[in-house]
């Protein structure tokens, strides 16, 4: 098995070659003046089993087109066998039509990444699992968040409360918790699919004077964050962090999340960022070595 370092990850990928001993490539690349991606594989991959390593994280359309073009360079020098790691993958929220006129986007990347030679995919806690079944390839879907309950737990939390941002992300809070072991909850959410304005709104549980970690699997623009920070910060709670696993944190986020009341963004290297305190290189070498045995 040899690792493929793709541009968007590649301490991650040399942290995961590191742990296999694994022969690690480099992906060489340059971006055209017209914008277009160049990609080039200096190794050889002859009837090897490859594993390309590349997030999918913002500027999301330049390097999903350069996890395409790796996986088509590497079947073309003869690879046997291609698993791609993408720790967070782009359009996965865009799982059916919401509103007239549409696209599944997850579906056309799913579409793509196939064509383009790959074997097996490994992601990282995905925004809908259920997705992963319409892919044509073999997935796995790994979890991240005992990771960073455990990081938290070393740094004095243990027995902080647990929150999801909606109902939908409950078992995140419920996996947190089994490690922190101070109970969890949820929050109604609601978004304007026009206007993309959150709402928030309590459910039956009790955070006066309680720490309390907010958890999800993304965060983005910072905005469902905010308003349970703000919520929380109403009905008492001592002190707030926010854990999430893809910590995009697009334009101002991490700001307005800290205006709002949050002591620390605790992130993963999935997508690398100065918050990503968290690696998620073990978990993804324990899923690999089954890919070896198997």
């Amino acid at each position: 098995m040899k690792i493929i370092a793709g541009p968007a990850s590649r301490e991650l990928s040399h942290r995961i070659a590191e742990i296999l001993k694994a022969d690690l490539i480099e992906a060489a690349h340059k971006i055209f003046p017209d914008g277009e991606s160049y990609i080039r594989l200096d190794g050889d991959i002859r009837g090897e089993n490859i594993v390309i390593v590349q997030t999918i994280s913002p500027p999301q359309d330049s390097r999903l087109m350069q996890l395409a073009f790796m996986a088509d360079a590497a079947k073309r020098a003869g690879a046997n066998r291609i698993i791609a790691v993408v720790p967070y993958l782009a359009y996965a929220r865009q799982d059916r039509v919401f509103l007239p006129g549409e696209p599944v986007s997850i579906e056309v990347i799913a579409k793509m990444l196939w064509a383009a030679g790959i074997d097996c995919l490994v992601t990282v806690n995905i925004h809908q699992a259920k997705v992963l079944e319409r892919f044509p390839m073999m997935t796995r879907n790994l979890s991240a968040i005992p990771l960073l309950a455990e990081y938290l737990k070393r740094r004095g939390l243990e027995g902080a409360f647990a929150l999801a941002p909606d109902k939908g992300a409950i078992h995140i809070a419920e996996e947190a918790a089994r490690i922190l072991g101070g109970g969890y909850g949820y929050l109604e959410k609601q978004r304007d699919r026009y206007t993309g304005q959150i709402t928030v709104t309590e459910k039956a549980f009790n955070v006066k004077d309680k720490r309390v970690i907010i958890f999800d699997d993304i965060i983005s623009t910072g905005g469902t964050m905010v308003a349970a920070a703000k919520l929380l910060r109403s009905h008492g709670a001592s002190s707030i962090y926010v854990a999430c696993v893809h910590p995009l944190l697009v334009g101002d986020a991490e700001k307005r999340i800290m205006e709002a009341g949050v002591e620390e963004v605790i992130g993963t290297d999935s997508v690398p960022s100065h918050v990503s305190k968290v690696s998620i290189a073990s978990i993804i070498c324990n899923e690999l070595k089954e890919f070896q045995r198997g």
